[in-house]
């Protein structure tokens, strides 16, 4: 353990770049995911091509995947932006399922109640059907992130520093440490997102929870 003793605030530091390179694609797979599953679900016939298509997206290998985007993007093949660009894509398979099945889970005679008490498309989108569907999404988006934190590691391939530094690093140098350091960084840091995002769905998404039936253990 003499290693990590010594690199502690190498590790730290790795750590929060990590976190915050993970973060944007979580958000911006999001983002993006919500209006594509939403299509999905709302014209039956997008919804094969649609799921099909964004979950090829995640057999893409990252090798190749990295190269490729600065041809697209015109940006360049060491940013960050190429890493957290290849992050969304990778969030967005995994994110539009979860939000079409998400939206699928709301019972049309709720729809059909709000349109009945006066509430037009966009009302209804926003105060119903996206709050019921919100527990099925959080549920894919709690998988995504993990994927996503873990998946970020590939960056220090194209020169973006992060948890990755201290595999390559590690295998390089043959220090054990150094590596299992990454290895339960990386796992600290998944932990963290599941949490925050655990945290939020019992804020904005009280409803969600499970209440235990009396007598029950919780």
């Amino acid at each position: 353990m003499t290693w990590i003793a010594d690199n502690v605030g190498l590790i730290l530091s790795l750590t929060v770049e990590h976190l915050r390179q993970s973060l944007l694609p979580i958000l911006w797979g999001l983002l993006l995911s919500l209006p594509l599953g939403w299509a999905a679900h709302r014209w039956r016939a997008l919804r094969g091509p649609v799921i099909a298509v964004t979950g090829l997206l995640y057999t893409l290998p990252s090798l190749a995947l990295l190269p490729l985007l600065p041809v697209i993007f015109g940006i360049s093949a060491l940013s960050e932006l190429n890493l957290m660009l290849a992050l969304t894509i990778y969030a967005v398979a995994i994110l539009v399922r979860a939000v079409a099945d998400g939206f699928d889970s709301v019972d049309g005679d709720v729809r059909r109640a709000a349109v009945a008490v006066g509430y037009g498309p966009v009302r209804r989108f926003w105060g119903v059907e996206l709050p019921l569907a919100g527990p099925v999404i959080l549920a894919g988006l709690r998988v995504a992130a993990v994927s996503t934190v873990a998946l970020a590691t590939v960056g220090i391939l194209i020169g973006v520093t992060n948890l990755g530094y201290l595999f390559t690093n590690g295998f390089q140098r043959r220090i054990v440490e150094e590596i299992l350091a990454g290895v339960v960084a990386v796992a600290i840091v998944a932990l963290i997102v599941d949490v925050l995002l655990v945290l939020a769905g019992r804020v904005l998404l009280p409803w969600a929870r499970v209440v235990a039936p009396k007598g029950a253990r919780a």
